[in-house]
């Protein structure tokens, strides 16, 4: 059965706005889990733009709420994590001027890094996941440095559904990643940048798992409710 997890960072986002309360990260946690969701994700970035500590800390105590944390390299994000012990960790690439993360880790570049932290997390049995470029040089190295899951970057392909152009070569690329990753024992997620159309063509992969969306859910959330659009996605994933 493939998962849906869904990012409620830009809950955080509206709430930063007025510099209140309102509305709550927590709530739409355990809102969206009762929706359908199979897990929640929440960014927890060093600029902390969205997500905070206190938010982090209290979804992640939230009993039978299964939480994927992402976070950056950064150390004392890594500390902070390994403290709110989350049940799932994805490493993600992180830039202080972007809008949203621009595209996969540089594994090469990276790699003695980011199998130190693997081994921490594994110490704590968090699953850990590395948010990835469709490369198939990036599955082999996830695989040499023992990581559980790979998040497979799917804005590119979003983009060019979305522009009504040619996407056949991506969604290649994103097949030959799944297929080798699943060979390897690498669980497969994808994630950014999807919708309604997105999703089901990546459906037809059977080796993904899971699905990790958050800016369309809570965009459309807006028209169509919140409840009835985590239930949208649910039916499409299945």
């Amino acid at each position: 059965m493939k998962r849906l997890g869904v990012n409620i960072d830009h809950v955080a986002t509206l709430r930063n706005a007025r510099g209140e309360n309102h509305p709550d990260p927590v709530y739409a946690a355990k809102f969206a889990k009762k929706a359908g969701a199979d897990s929640i994700t929440i960014h927890l970035r060093e600029d902390r733009r969205h997500i905070n500590d206190a938010d982090a800390k209290r979804i992640c105590s939230i009993k039978g709420l299964l939480v994927n944390l992402e976070i950056s390299t950064n150390s004392d994000i890594v500390k902070n994590a390994m403290k709110i012990k989350p049940n799932f960790i994805c490493i993600v690439p992180e830039k202080r001027k972007e809008i949203t993360t621009e595209g996969g880790l540089d594994l090469i570049k990276n790699r003695s890094t980011i199998q130190n932290i693997i081994k921490k997390f594994k110490r704590l049995d968090i699953r850990t996941s590395l948010f990835i470029n469709p490369s198939l040089k990036d599955i082999r190295i996830s695989k040499a440095i023992s990581v559980d899951c790979v998040e497979i970057h799917t804005g590119k392909l979003s983009n060019l559904v979305k522009k009504r152009k040619n996407f056949s070569n991506e969604l290649k690329k994103i097949k030959e990643c799944s297929y080798l990753a699943n060979d390897l024992g690498i669980e497969v997620h994808a994630g950014h940048g999807l919708d309604y159309k997105t999703t089901k063509i990546l459906t037809s992969i059977k080796e993904i798992e899971e699905f990790n969306i958050g800016h369309f859910i809570i965009g459309e959330s807006i028209f169509m409710g919140f409840k009835n659009v985590v239930k949208k996605f649910k039916t499409i994933i299945k």
